[in-house]
């Protein structure tokens, strides 16, 4: 995975994440799942195609997640496995500005996502992931579960 990082490389991470990122948790429906819906939690980085070599350099020296083109002209850095996200949230945290709540809220989703036992243990984490929807802005955003 991620070889030991120097302090300076996770300050501007976290820099680049207040201004260029995105940490959110989605509620996807997925009948395989035994609740009928997967957590899907998403740390992403956003950088325009023209720039996509910066984008590539930070994925290279981290080594965690894939790159994405959009067409919209748009290279996304996706990081979605929970292992990593805890990786990026940790060492970040405490530099981050624009994006401490979400942060912290991601922490204790993926706690709670794994002492889920019953159905109602997963409506009240559904409910924690709907607070993202308070902090983070979404056009797209929908509210899955009633309240």
């Amino acid at each position: 995975m991620v070889k030991k990082i120097k302090q300076i490389n996770w300050v501007y991470l976290a820099g680049f994440l207040d201004g260029d990122g995105s940490i959110y948790v989605r509620i996807k429906p997925n009948n395989t799942y035994r609740y009928g819906f997967q957590i899907a939690p998403s740390v992403v980085f956003f950088q325009s195609a023209k720039e996509k070599q910066k984008i590539e350099k930070l994925q290279k020296i981290y080594k965690i997640g894939y790159l994405r083109d959009r067409k919209d002209g748009i290279t996304e850095w996706v990081i979605g496995d929970e292992k990593s996200i805890r990786l990026i949230i940790e060492n970040t945290r405490n530099f981050l500005h624009l994006k401490q709540k979400q942060a912290q809220l991601m922490l204790e989703v993926l706690d709670r996502k794994k002492l889920i036992k019953t159905e109602k243990e997963f409506i009240k984490l559904a409910k924690n992931v709907d607070r993202f929807r308070e902090l983070n802005y979404s056009k797209k955003r929908k509210k899955l579960l009633a309240p």
